[in-house]
């Protein structure tokens, strides 16, 4: 059983199409290699290439040639697209069709295939064809009305956002897509591609408008508000909701002599959230650790003595989980 695609192969290909489309070759030597390529696109099922499709217009080089591959797939393509569930057509050169239009400059003809909304893959190219026109309200408009599937709303808050941002109506862009359009595979990494996308806006209110677009996940915005110097921020979101112990140790651990309130108050998070069970294959020294860095910050801070008797209170009322805390701190404490 073959392995899914993976990013390196989508490099790949990109990589070929640079190539291809930069090689110098005349219009019938062109014509050959892009014969033998929608042979491969056709003959790939799995699929590998298929991005290929979405690059048809450039590899085509030139209006002309692209127009004639139009002419030449658009029959089949008019099927795939007029098709309903009850009497499906798949065409594997649907897309080749819709770049080599638009790379020809065929614009209405494009938008026509699309009378109605259809799936975004498809449809996003009617919707570029209506900005190539300059008719932006049009095809912004066009590709709300293609939210057909939760799966592509990313793609098209980025077009949207896109196209707003390139009428220089940059608040506008931020309000409705700029949180959506960045989301990325951690809640750090989501807030500074906002930042780096909006840098006129502060990234206090960045950060404040991330919190309120991702209720009950407040505490995952805990390195976020701490990496931008929003202390009480940052300790303020780790008590709301849960938020990894690990994270909050290791701010302990690393602020206990810069800023060591900030750094006591990350620990005693730390501990909360472990005796209330939360945490990632949490093991003895995950307790310790956490203790230790907790009460070296809280000795920085002049407030041992306070912080101990919270620590205290928080393994001695906790739940269930907070007996094995206890277990692990054991004589720590008991200390004064």
């Amino acid at each position: 059983m073959g392995l899914p695609p993976t990013p390196r192969l989508s490099d790949a290909v990109s990589a070929l199409v640079e190539v291809i489309v930069a090689a110098p070759a005349d219009s019938s030597t062109r014509a050959a290699w892009l014969e033998r390529l929608f042979g491969a696109l056709e003959a790939d099922k799995t699929p590998w290439i298929e991005s290929l499709g979405d690059e048809w217009g450039r590899l085509c080089s030139s209006p002309n040639l692209a127009s004639q591959w139009a002419d030449v797939l658009l029959p089949e393509t008019q099927r795939a697209l007029a098709s309903t569930r009850d009497n499906w057509f798949f065409f594997d050169g649907t897309t080749a069709c819709l770049s080599a239009l638009h790379a020809a400059g065929r614009f209405d003809e494009l938008i026509a295939l699309f009378p109605t909304p259809r799936f975004w893959s498809f449809a996003r190219w009617a919707a570029l064809a209506l900005l190539a026109q300059g008719k932006k309200t049009e095809a912004l408009r066009f590709a709300e009305e293609c939210r057909n599937s939760p799966g592509d709303d990313f793609e098209i808050d980025r077009f949207c956002e896109d196209v707003l941002l390139s009428s220089g109506l940059v608040d506008e862009a931020y309000a409705r897509y700029g949180i959506r359009s960045q989301r990325s595979g951690t809640y750090l990494a989501w807030f500074r591609a906002v930042a780096k996308r909006y840098p006129q806006k502060s990234p206090a209110t960045i950060l404040a408008d991330l919190v309120q677009a991702s209720p009950g996940e407040e505490g995952k915005w805990f390195a976020a508000a701490k990496s931008i110097g929003l202390y009480d921020e940052a300790i303020d979101l780790a008590n709301q909701a849960p938020c990894s112990p690990q994270t909050l140790t290791r701010a302990a651990r690393d602020f206990r002599e810069k800023q060591p309130a900030f750094a006591f108050e990350a620990g005693v998070a730390a501990l909360r959230w472990l005796t209330e069970g939360y945490g990632f294959e949490v093991t003895g020294l995950d307790v310790f650790q956490a203790f230790h860095n907790t009460m070296t910050a809280a000795e920085r801070a002049g407030c041992a003595a306070e912080t101990l008797v919270r620590v205290r209170k928080l393994v001695d009322e906790g739940p269930a989980a907070a007996s094995f805390v206890r277990e692990i701190l054991g004589s720590e404490l008991e200390g004064s």
